[in-house]
């Protein structure tokens, strides 16, 4: 099944490519599909898009890696954001970032390994006023204490 999927999702990005590639800079949509797609724009499918638009791997990697919106590797089903500006860090968000490492059993830019959850530093959430805060997917927790956190993930 998962062989499948994948053989229709490439066929659908190398179809999107040949539509793209009559337009003028096709590269950001075309990768923008591709991670919408696939989830992420792995090492097989950046080589795809640069083999389908004759461009060198190399730009394809060099957007890929310069513009936040693009992950080189697929994300968790939810996506925690921990916020490391600094009124969250004066209000010792590193403890926070601590027991999320605690619970999760994974280092910040990591997944899961059941794919549930992704771990992510973010430079500030906007949300100075409730510091220190997280973020799961696009609900705010704020003026979390750490013995906060694991009655946050065991909700999702």
């Amino acid at each position: 099944m998962i062989q499948v999927d994948q053989k229709l999702m490439r066929e659908e990005l190398i179809s999107f490519i040949e539509e793209q590639k009559k337009k003028k800079g096709p590269l950001m949509p075309v990768m923008q599909k591709a991670q919408e797609l696939f989830g992420a724009l792995t090492i097989d499918v950046q080589e795809l898009i640069a083999s389908e638009l004759d461009i060198p791997m190399s730009d394809v990697y060099g957007v890929a890696t310069f513009y936040s919106q693009f992950s080189l590797e697929p994300k968790g089903e939810h996506i925690v954001s921990v916020c490391m500006g600094t009124a969250c860090y004066v209000k010792n968000i590193e403890k926070i970032m601590d027991k999320l490492v605690d619970v999760l059993g994974v280092e910040p830019g990591e997944t899961t390994p059941d794919n549930k959850f992704t771990l992510e530093p973010t430079r500030c959430l906007g949300c100075c006023g409730l510091a220190p805060v997280i973020m799961v997917d696009d609900q705010v927790y704020g003026r979390l204490a750490p013995s906060d956190v694991a009655g946050i993930i065991v909700g999702y």
